[in-house]
């Protein structure tokens, strides 16, 4: 079998125009987000629906042309980008884009994989629902990626990672059958659970083609605060007395160190510092009411009362107004970018359990430190569910390429092996892609990597389902 028999295959299958393999027209699907990896590809296919999916499966089974699952390529650890080899396809799953059915009584919505976030969003409010998966990249990624990776977003201590918002999927297998799993259920015990084998997986497994999701109730109201705590610990404490107050009401609650806020500040300079004086950190918290805005703001009211009592908050502000709640969440957003004006950092995508954020802040802080004095802690991220993104930028007037080249393996070591200590994840919410396969094999147990490879083995012999990604 030639590389050219299966293109002449496909083209037949799917439509010539819709096999890419001009380098023009591929190169936008080659290149991750990061641009951290461009890898090569025989061809990118794009197909318009699940039985052409499948189509396109059997013939890369038929000729072993290994197939790299592709959705808005927003992934942030190479997981949709081909080798450099030449040899795998892209199969791109933009075209799978319809929403198949909203059920407002079952608070469900069908979507395909193709289907961006923010339009899944639109059309749940069209519905008077809320599909709360949040990401910064919601207006470009899609459904299907979601799902490979598990994204997580702001949302994740209310409502769950993408896993816990899926009822169902539609997936074609590694031998090209395609599996109707679109049962709209929250009660379903008749054996295993293969769909949580499939989320998560990074399309290794087999290609995620549509998804059963679940829908939830308009909050009638949000409120969003700012508080400002000297410590990780306080926060801690903070978001032990917000749950005991607000309970389930509380759906947002994001850490950020006063460094990452100056240097938002720094970059964006029409956003400025929330507060009068610096404090270690400021803690962004919502709330959703079911209720309305004043029962909400009552509750806000009381526990902010109580916090600056208890010496927990050393300064808060209580959004007014929409744009200034939108003002609260465009400091969070703007933090990766003004990472990325800074110059290059060494990222980490995290998760310890949450009792735990204080002391693997302060350990890890001072390990760094000690290795490299300097050097500057952006550290933020999703304190209710223990997610961190910790990331490093280098000493003031150091060479940002040359501080990363250099420093970029022996910190993720002392980041990594902190996680492990503190019984941690080295992937909170971005996946394994191909950029963290050698790491979650050297901390995962063996037992867990062999379990993993008979799950590989089992569902796709041949290894053409993204192969080089999540484990070797």
């Amino acid at each position: 079998m030639t590389q050219a028999a299966f293109l002449t295959a496909c083209r037949n299958a799917i439509g010539a125009t819709q096999v890419l393999t001009d380098p023009h027209d591929t190169a936008p699907y080659l290149t991750d987000w990061r641009r951290r990896y461009t890898g090569a590809a025989c061809a990118v296919l794009c197909p318009a629906t699940p039985d052409e999916v499948a189509a396109l499966v059997k013939l890369a089974v038929e000729h072993r042309i290994a197939l790299v699952p592709q959705g808005g390529n927003t992934g942030l650890a190479g997981g949709a980008t081909p080798d450099a080899s030449g040899a795998q396809a892209v199969i791109s799953l933009r075209r799978l884009n319809r929403v198949r059915d909203i059920d407002p009584h079952n608070n469900t919505i069908t979507v395909e994989a193709g289907v961006i976030l923010a339009e899944v969003q639109k059309h749940a409010e069209e519905a008077g629902r809320l599909f709360p998966l949040s990401l910064a990249a919601e207006g470009s990624c899609t459904i299907g990626g979601n799902l490979a990776t598990n994204a997580g977003g702001t949302g994740v201590l209310r409502y769950g990672n993408t896993r816990e918002l899926c009822l169902g999927l539609e997936v074609v297998t590694a031998q090209g059958e395609l599996w109707d799993g679109l049962r709209g259920l929250r009660k379903d015990n008749t054996g295993y659970d293969l769909r949580d084998l499939f989320i998560g997986a990074e399309g290794t497994l087999g290609i995620i083609t549509a998804a059963v999701l679940k829908l939830h109730p308009q909050p009638a109201a949000r409120v969003t605060a700012l508080a400002a705590l000297a410590s990780p610990h306080a926060a801690l404490d903070f978001l032990s007395l917000t749950q005991r107050v607000a309970g389930p009401l509380l759906t947002g609650f994001e850490l950020m160190s006063d460094f990452c806020l100056r240097l938002v500040g720094r970059h964006f300079e029409q956003m400025r510092y929330p507060f009068a004086e610096s404090h270690a950190q400021v803690v962004l918290l919502e709330l959703s009411d079911s209720e309305s805005e004043e029962h909400a703001r009552g509750l806000f009211e009381r526990l902010m009362e109580t916090a600056l009592e208890d010496g927990l908050v050393e300064d808060a502000v209580v959004a007014e107004n929409l744009a200034q709640s939108r003002a609260f969440w465009n400091l969070r957003e703007h933090i990766p970018l003004a990472q990325a004006e800074e110059g290059l950092n060494i990222k980490h995508d995290i998760a310890v359990p949450i009792s735990r954020i204080g002391h693997f802040i302060e350990e890890t802080d001072a390990a760094i430190a000690q290795a490299v004095p300097g050097v500057r802690m952006v550290t933020f991220g999703h304190l209710g569910d223990g997610n961190l993104h910790y990331n490093v930028q280098a000493p003031e007037g150091v060479d940002a390429k040359a501080f990363f080249k250099t420093w970029q393996s022996p910190i993720n070591q002392l980041v990594y092996d902190s996680v492990h200590r503190h019984r941690g994840s080295i992937s909170a919410e971005h996946g394994l892609g191909q950029l963290k396969i050698d790491e979650a094999m050297h901390y995962k147990q063996d037992v867990e990597v062999q379990l993993m490879r008979a799950v590989k083995r089992a569902l796709d012999p041949l290894n053409l389902m993204n192969p080089g990604k999540v484990l070797r």
